[in-house]
């Protein structure tokens, strides 16, 4: 378990998903929901641009896994393996809060997980982890 620098309390990730598995079995991540959402045509104006520019954003600033190790979201390799946010990227959480706001107008369900071990680490950078959640317990 990783611990925070001062060797205190236990580092505690964070992920926004749907509440609900998707046809693969996996929970798709609010980035996930709301391209799903401009895919469908549904945005609007101001939510397509909202969801473009922050998209682009969010892209330069930090690193697709699947880029690094292809086999990261590979479903045999590492089933429901999904990305968890460090603590340490407030500049990247900083963003996340226009995604749920255009899930809610939509009504589309999600929530916000926080844990201290969601599994187990196959990628791992500066801002995030991706892990293959722990077998239900």
């Amino acid at each position: 378990m990783e611990r925070d620098d001062g060797g205190g309390e236990a580092i505690r990730y964070v992920r926004f998903q749907s509440p609900h598995q998707n046809g693969r079995g996996h929970f798709t991540g609010v980035f996930g929901l709301v391209n799903n959402l401009a895919r469908e045509g549904r945005l609007s104006d101001e939510q397509e641009s909202f969801r473009r520019s922050n998209n682009i954003w969010y892209d330069a600033a930090y690193t697709d896994p699947s880029t690094v190790d292809p086999s990261v979201y590979d479903d045999e390799t590492n089933p429901g393996a999904a990305a968890w946010f460090k603590p340490s990227a407030t500049h990247l959480l900083a963003r996340v809060p226009g995604y749920p706001e255009i899930l809610t107008a939509h009504g589309v369900d999600f929530r916000v997980l926080r844990s201290e071990d969601p599994g187990r680490v196959v990628y791992e950078d500066d801002v995030q982890i991706v892990v293959v959640p722990h077998p239900l317990r």
